[in-house]
């Protein structure tokens, strides 16, 4: 048996449930995990909302580490008692003990405690693919990042920083703008009492910067366009704020020709080769000191609702985990 979090329908943290689940043997190409630090993170609040459907009832989450307790038929690159970390693959992380595809599984160095694993890989291989894939950051560049206290955004500012890049953040108050300069943010603007458009150009010479990473949606998304330089790019990654509402595309022309993107971690790992070259990327710049992980709060398994609320509220800052 396994006490896992769950939903029969979707709405606010309320629907979540406490519920026992049986768990079978592994199946072929599937190892069984006994979590010992699961992820928390804002794609789990979107699913258990509805404004990223998925089929009902669901078990949330989408991120955990833990210990491998036994293979199924075809496994041979993992065995009893391997320390896994993993982000993506089928939802449903919140609870004690799961069945994962096995090839969707990274093996956690010994170096780096499974709170860190839980912490880091679905915000760190969000990291990694979108400054050195979706745009390739070089050094000496401008980049502004969004939400730059968050999980994500402190460790896209050590990332960037570690990549010569100059970085403009913003966040909500100056305690949180404090928090992204003490992780590498060159600039932090508080969007409560700047305009951040306005400052990024002061800033920028009104020059405007090459990339925007932007996660928060609806609330930053017109303006993130009027930071940009001319051919800059805009990457839309989350909607912390709500979705981006339909807009025409002719804005892009007007505003300097710009490229639009909406990626998301699990295209960009879909292969068992780039998933592999984006956790090793990941694990290399922690264990380099590059890039450390913060853990800002935790909570137990059965207060996961309690830490959706404070998620929703914009009480965090860096990242979060549930504890089985």
């Amino acid at each position: 048996m396994s006490v896992a979090m769950r939903f029969h329908e979707t709405g606010g943290p309320d629907v979540l449930r406490l519920e026992e689940m049986g768990i079978d043997a592994p199946g072929p190409g599937e190892a069984k995990v006994r979590h010992r630090a699961i992820g928390l993170n804002f794609i789990d609040i979107y699913q258990r909302s509805g404004l990223y459907p998925v089929p009902l009832p669901a078990c949330a989450g989408n991120e955990g580490a833990g210990v491998v307790e036994a293979v199924g038929e075809g496994v041979s690159w993992l065995k009893p008692g391997d320390r896994v970390a993993y982000a993506g693959g089928p939802m449903g992380s919140y609870c004690e003990v799961r069945n994962m595809p096995a090839n969707r599984l990274c093996v956690l160095p010994d170096d780096i405690s499974f709170e860190q694993a839980a912490a880091m890989m679905l915000k760190g291989m969000t990291v990694q693919y979108l400054i050195r894939r979706t745009y390739a950051v070089r050094p000496g560049e401008v980049v502004l990042f969004h939400a730059a206290s968050g999980g994500v955004g402190l460790l896209a500012c050590q990332w960037l920083k570690a990549l010569g890049a100059t970085v403009i953040g913003t966040a909500g108050s100056d305690e949180k703008c404090a928090l992204a300069h003490a992780h590498g943010a060159d600039h932090c603007i508080n969007y409560r009492t700047e305009n951040f458009v306005q400052r990024v150009r002061e800033i920028t010479n009104d020059i405007g910067v090459r990339v925007v990473y932007d996660s928060v949606g609806k609330d930053t998304f017109l303006g993130s366009l009027d930071c940009l330089q001319p051919l800059g790019m805009m990457v839309s990654f989350g909607n912390a704020s709500g979705p981006v509402p339909p807009f025409d595309l002719g804005l892009l022309t007007q505003k300097g020709s710009l490229f639009l993107t909406r990626p998301s971690l699990f295209s960009y790992t879909a292969s068992r080769k780039d998933l592999e070259a984006t956790s090793q990327e990941l694990f290399e710049m922690v264990q380099s000191g590059k890039v450390r992980i913060d853990i800002g709060y935790r909570y137990a398994l059965a207060d996961a609702a309690h830490a959706h609320r404070d998620m929703e509220a914009r009480k965090t800052t860096g990242a979060g985990i549930l504890i089985p």
